[in-house]
C-alpha cells in the first residue's frame, strides 16, 4: 500500500506543474462564478423570471455541461498517454507494483485534484442556503445542495475513468483528450437539446438514464436521489477502471 500512496501523492502534485490543470481550474472557477452571479440574481427575482431551486439555475444550464464537458478529458489525457509518449510507462510497469495499484493511484490522484476545482465553491454554499449567520440555520432547504455534490462527485468519476481509459490507448495527449470528449459526449449530448424531452415516453425514460444534465435538473439540484443515475455512474466507473488495467496487462505481456 506505500506503493500506491506514493504513486498518488505523485501524481497529485503533478498536476500542480502542469499549466493545464492551472488553464481547467481557471476556467472551472470562472464559469461556475458567472453562473453563481446568475443564479444570486435569480433568487432576487419573483414570479416567472426567479428559481424555485438555486442548485438547479447553476448546475442544470448548458453552460455549465459545456464547459464541464472539456474539464475531465483536460484532467486524465496526460496520465497515460504522457507516459507512452515518452517511454516511462515501461519503467512503471517494471517497478514492484501491480497494474490495478498503478490504475487506483493515477485515478485517485486525479479525482483529488477534481475535488480541488470543487473547493473554493463551497464559498457559495451560505448564499445558495440562504445561512442565517445568528442562528447558523438555513432558510432554504439545504438537501439539494448534499445530493447536487454527491451528483458531482460521482459523475466527475465516471468522466474522469473514461479519460483515463482512453489515456492508457494512445500516445498523444491530445488525442486522448480529443476522443474521452467525443466518448463523454454519449453522456451530455441529449442534456442540450431544446426544451429537454419528455422522460414519460418509453424512449424518453431510456435517454435520460444515459443524460446526465437531464438527471441533475429532474433530481439531484431538486433533492432527490435516483438510484439508477447512481449505478450508472458506479458502474461506468468500475467498468472503466477495469478495462485500463486490462489494458495495463495487454501492454506488458506484448512488451
Amino acid at each position: 500500500m506505500r506503493a500506491l500512496f506514493s504513486l498518488i501523492r505523485r501524481e497529485f502534485l503533478a498536476y500542480f506543474l502542469s499549466p493545464i490543470a492551472y488553464v481547467a481550474l481557471f476556467v472551472f472557477l470562472f464559469v461556475n462564478g458567472v453562473l453563481f452571479n446568475f443564479t444570486l440574481s435569480a433568487l432576487t427575482e419573483s414570479g416567472p423570471r426567479g428559481v424555485e431551486y438555486p442548485m438547479r439555475a447553476w448546475l442544470g444550464s448548458e453552460v455549465f455541461w459545456l464547459v464541464f464537458l472539456f474539464v475531465p478529458p483536460l484532467l486524465t489525457m496526460r496520465l497515460f498517454a504522457e507516459e507512452r509518449g515518452t517511454g516511462t510507462l515501461e519503467l512503471l510497469l517494471t517497478a514492484p507494483i501491480r497494474d490495478w495499484q498503478v490504475v487506483a493511484g493515477k485515478f485517485f490522484a486525479c479525482f483529488l485534484f477534481y475535488v480541488v476545482l470543487w473547493l473554493p465553491t463551497l464559498a457559495y454554499l451560505p448564499i445558495l442556503v440562504d445561512l442565517d449567520w445568528q442562528t447558523g440555520q438555513p432558510r432554504i432547504d439545504p438537501w439539494p445542495v448534499v445530493t447536487s455534490y454527491l451528483g458531482v462527485l460521482l459523475a466527475g468519476g465516471m468522466f474522469l475513468a473514461i479519460g483515463l481509459f482512453i489515456s492508457s490507448l494512445v500516445k498523444s495527449q491530445i488525442v486522448a483528450a480529443m476522443i474521452a470528449l467525443l466518448v463523454s459526449l454519449i453522456f451530455v449530448a441529449a442534456g442540450f437539446w431544446p426544451g429537454g424531452f419528455d422522460t414519460g415516453t418509453g424512449f424518453g425514460s431510456l435517454l435520460y438514464l444515459v443524460t446526465v444534465p437531464e438527471q441533475f435538473r429532474h433530481d439531484f439540484t431538486r433533492g432527490l436521489i435516483d438510484t439508477r443515475p447512481l449505478v450508472l455512474y458506479v458502474s461506468v466507473t468500475i467498468f472503466c477502471l477495469f478495462l485500463t488495467v486490462r489494458s495495463l496487462e495487454a501492454r506488458r505481456l506484448g512488451a
